[in-house]
């Protein structure tokens, strides 16, 4: 298989643990400030009422959906070890009793490796990084924290309840407790141009996160901005101007920093657009494609 001019998730992973291992997502049946009124009802303009989940804690325990992945994914990729991925919604947006609940049964099924806790920044306290903490010198423990963007008027735009300065905050307390960091950026938010993307790729590159997930903005159905889509108030970016902005973020990262995803995987009964996004294998390689036309690769651009 030909190596690719960035880091992978993958070669980290088998590096750090010799052998095939994959995330399972799960769904704890959390919730999330900016939903529950804490901050707001609404939610951030791009999320539906299902926050990213599968609605799967509502039928089953955080052991069978992690019992149920395990056989799907070693029959897809012969995965040997596991992380379980608390992706929907707020996975620290809870009282830290029943968040060590979680973990801990998470924890406590055979061949789970460690944990990634999709979060906000402004949901991390310092008693739930000392809980996580305590975890970290037997698994793996991954804080994914949601960026978006570092422009604060964006932030605002998109609802997002908290600014530039939180994720800051956040990064630095997790970083003190040697906890794995990883950064979500979205490309393509509304009015945000290919200057704004370079912007956040920079600022991201000079805080020593260990990871990014880099997502195109798709419109899902029942959320904020398809409303802006159908008004002509909010246009999707073309395939190969986002190659061309994943190219700008890769290149302005450290070499360390693990690529975690460059792209999104939206539900085709849920798509509203661009119908592009559907196809995967077609997205990552027209991007593998900028990569070599442009001669460039992972941390060409990154000056500390």
């Amino acid at each position: 298989m030909e190596s690719k001019p960035y880091t992978q998730l993958n070669t980290y992973l088998r590096t750090r643990f010799g052998c095939r291992v994959q995330k399972i997502t799960i769904d704890a049946g959390l919730t999330c400030p900016n939903r529950d009124g804490t901050i707001s009802t609404g939610g951030c303009i791009y999320c539906n009422a299902m926050g990213s989940g599968n609605g799967l804690a509502k039928q089953m325990s955080i052991r069978d959906q992690l019992i149920l992945g395990k056989k799907r994914l070693f029959r897809r990729y012969k995965a040997k070890k596991f992380l379980a991925y608390f992706q929907a919604f707020t996975n620290t947006y809870a009282s830290l009793l029943h968040l060590k609940s979680l973990y801990d049964e998470a924890l406590s099924v055979p061949d789970i490796v460690g944990l990634c806790i999709g979060t906000r920044p402004d949901c991390v306290s310092d008693e739930i990084l000392d809980l996580l903490q305590a975890y970290n010198d037997k698994y793996l423990i991954w804080l994914e924290y949601g960026l978006q963007s570092i422009h604060d008027e964006t932030l605002a735009r998109i609802n997002r309840g908290h600014d530039s300065q939180a994720f800051i905050d956040a990064i630095s307390a997790t970083n003190k407790r040697g906890l794995l960091t990883c950064a979500h950026l979205i490309l393509g938010l509304p009015f945000e141009t290919r200057d704004h993307v370079i912007q956040t790729a920079e600022a991201v590159a000079e805080l020593e996160i260990d990871a990014v997930k880099i997502h195109l903005l798709y419109i899902v159905k029942n959320t904020p901005v398809e409303k802006m889509y159908r008004n002509g108030q909010y246009q999707c970016l073309y395939p190969l101007q986002y190659a061309d902005w994943v190219c700008d973020v890769i290149e302005r990262l450290p070499c360390k920093t693990v690529l975690q995803r460059l792209t999104g995987d939206p539900h085709p009964h849920e798509l509203v657009a661009p119908t592009w996004a559907l196809n995967k294998h077609a997205s990552l390689n027209l991007i593998h494609q900028r990569l070599k036309e442009r001669k460039t690769f992972q941390g060409r651009l990154f000056r500390k």
